[in-house]
């Protein structure tokens, strides 16, 4: 079967309800996959609504990303107990690092947890958060590819670029956007970052040009300008800068335990907190033409054999799909 046969219904923390359409103009990683799979989006916490709506097992697969924050609100219903009747298989898609829970509350990581339980099979970032979550709930584990779609989008990778560095994060924790602002000016470079949630005051102050909020089509389109790019981001998800990076043939330097990092710029990964190798790292990309020349070919033919491109990413999760609705079940345990 294909992705279209199923009956698919995907459910965040975001207030709208449909289907993705090729138009939008925010196509980043999770909206794309939306696309991908056909599915229908719904609010999290109207499950009960939708339910009553449709009635029982009306879909064949049903994907929850639990949000980062409200869990309590989450807590109010029978999430679980509702979902199940809704879908004949239920998923879970992993949000944020994998140990963004022990951050809860005790009653709320116990919550998670035997939620967590329940489902019939997870989807997970990394390959080391396959790891922890099949150590963690004994269940079926997938990675979940993080998927880039450009072709559809009219996108070109880059033909021609500035002389600039772009770093991937703000100057928060989360983005370990110091240790790249610092890796960055051995460039001797002007120094660009994106603008994300998580900017703080005075950072602009910061000898960093920053780009205003934009479209995704329009970061994709900006970020094809630059020639070099440092993320050293020690919170591990969805990996969507070394990504957007490796399409646009832009070498960029990561920690590790980033898949996209690790399998698209793997000689530019660095193990956590070593700046120093980092920065030798940069200094070569600088100096050395025939070595960025290689780290620049390197990683934009490393995305063409990926994952997290369509045309190898639809087989690959049709066939996790499928071989799902062929028919498997776990009874797992709670925790009281």
């Amino acid at each position: 079967m294909g992705l279209k046969d199923y009956k698919i219904a995907w459910f965040t923390e975001g207030g709208w309800q449909g289907k993705v359409s090729l138009d939008n103009p925010n196509m980043r990683n999770d909206v794309s996959t939306k696309y991908i799979l056909g599915a229908e989006h719904y609010p999290i916490f109207q499950i009960p609504q939708v339910l009553q709506h449709f009635g029982e097992n009306y879909f064949d697969f049903g994907i929850v990303t639990l949000p980062k924050t409200n869990t309590e609100q989450l807590m109010k219903f029978d999430m679980m107990g509702d979902l199940k009747r809704l879908c004949k298989k239920t998923i879970s898609m992993q949000e944020g690092p994998h140990w963004l829970f022990q951050d809860y509350t005790m009653e709320q990581q116990i919550w998670w947890y035997n939620a967590l339980t329940e489902f019939d099979m997870l989807f997970a970032h990394n390959l080391k958060d396959v790891r922890y979550y099949k150590g963690l709930v004994n269940k079926p584990v997938h990675k979940m590819p993080t998927l880039m779609l450009t072709e559809r989008l009219g996108i070109q990778p880059r033909s021609e670029w500035s002389d600039a560095v772009i770093i991937g994060g703000n100057m928060v924790r989360w983005y370990g956007g110091f240790d790249s602002y610092m890796v960055a000016q051995e460039f001797d470079k002007p120094i660009y970052a994106p603008s994300m949630g998580r900017k703080i005051d005075r950072e602009d102050e910061m000898d960093i040009n920053h780009f205003p909020y934009m479209s995704w089509v329009e970061w994709i389109n900006a970020l094809s300008q630059f020639q070099y790019g440092v993320h050293l981001m020690p919170t591990h998800a969805a990996g969507t800068f070394t990504l957007n990076c490796a399409f646009h043939g832009i070498p960029c330097i990561g920690y590790k335990g980033l898949d996209t990092q690790e399998e698209l710029h793997p000689d530019l990964t660095v193990d956590d907190g070593d700046i120093e190798k980092a920065k030798y790292l940069a200094r070569e990309l600088k100096t050395g033409k025939g070595f960025y020349d290689e780290m620049s070919q390197k990683c934009r033919k490393n995305y063409e054999k990926s994952l997290y491109n369509e045309k190898n990413f639809v087989p690959y999760i049709t066939k996790i799909f499928n071989n799902m609705y062929d028919g498997f079940e776990y009874h797992g345990g709670h925790l009281g």
